[in-house]
C-alpha cells in the first residue's frame, strides 16, 4: 500500500485550498497534485469513481472526498491544533455555518456573479441576506473560531479569496466596511494569517480565469440575434 498523505485538487478551486488551509494548520506533511478536470486523470478516477470530483485526500491509499468530510476526516485523524471546538453543541453549530457557507452563502454569490448589469439590483438580494447572517455570527469575535482560526473560518475561507475577484470583475462591492464591517475585518485578518496567506493562488490569474467564465456565462444566455 502507498504511504503518505496526497491532495488531489485544482490551482483555484475553493475546495481544494480549504484542504491546503487544513494540513498546513494541523502540520501535516502532504503531496499536492493539480489535476486537469478537462482531462481527468486515472488516479482522479481511480480514487473518486462516482463523483470524479476534486478535492480528494488520500491517506496511505486511502481516499476521503467531499471537502467539508475531509476537513473532519483531517480533524479526527490529526489531533494537534484542533479546528473543532470540545464542545458537542458548539460544534455542531460549526457544522452548520459551515454547511451554510456551501449550501447558501456560494451558490448565491456564483449566481449574482454570473448575472448581467440589468439583473444585478435583484441577484444581489440574497447574497447580501445571507451574508447579514454571518455579520451577526461574528459579533464579539476576531474569527469564527473565536480568537483563532477554525473549522468554520476554514469553510468560509473562499470569501477572502474569491469576493474580491468578484468585486474587480463585476465593479460593485460585496463586503466592505460600511456594509459588513465585522466580515470585512475578518477578511483581513483570516487572508494575512501566515498559514492563510503562503497558500493563496495569484490573485490576476483567478480574475482572468473567472472573468472568462462569466463572459462565457453571459454569452450562453444572450438571446439569438
Amino acid at each position: 500500500m502507498e504511504k503518505g498523505v496526497k491532495l488531489l485538487k485544482t490551482w483555484s478551486s475553493p475546495f481544494g485550498i480549504r484542504i491546503v488551509w487544513a494540513l498546513k494548520v494541523k502540520g501535516v506533511q502532504f503531496e499536492p497534485i493539480d489535476e486537469d478536470l478537462i482531462n481527468k486523470s486515472p488516479l482522479l478516477l481511480l480514487y473518486n469513481p462516482v463523483h470524479k470530483k476534486i478535492p480528494v485526500l488520500v491517506n496511505d491509499g486511502k481516499p476521503v472526498v467531499e471537502s467539508l468530510v475531509i476537513l473532519e476526516y483531517i480533524e479526527e485523524t490529526w489531533k494537534q491544533n484542533p479546528l473543532f471546538p470540545e464542545d458537542p453543541l458548539e460544534r455542531a453549530a460549526a457544522r452548520f455555518w459551515a454547511k451554510f457557507g456551501d449550501d447558501k452563502v456560494m451558490p448565491s454569490i456564483w449566481e449574482a456573479f454570473i448575472k448581467g448589469r440589468e439583473e444585478e439590483e435583484c441577484a444581489f438580494a440574497p447574497v447580501f441576506e445571507n451574508l447579514k447572517f454571518l455579520e451577526e455570527e461574528l459579533k464579539g469575535k476576531q474569527f469564527f473560531g473565536g480568537e483563532r482560526i477554525g473549522i468554520v473560518d476554514i469553510a468560509f475561507g473562499w470569501l477572502a479569496n474569491l469576493v474580491p475577484v468578484f468585486e474587480e470583475i463585476h465593479a460593485v462591492k460585496m463586503i466592505d466596511e460600511e456594509r459588513f464591517p465585522l466580515l470585512y475585518a475578518w477578511m483581513q485578518e483570516f487572508s494575512k494569517a501566515p498559514v492563510i496567506a503562503d497558500c493563496w493562488p495569484p490573485h490576476e490569474k483567478l480574475v482572468n480565469k473567472f472573468r472568462a467564465i462569466r463572459d462565457q456565462s453571459l454569452l450562453a444566455a444572450a438571446p439569438n440575434a
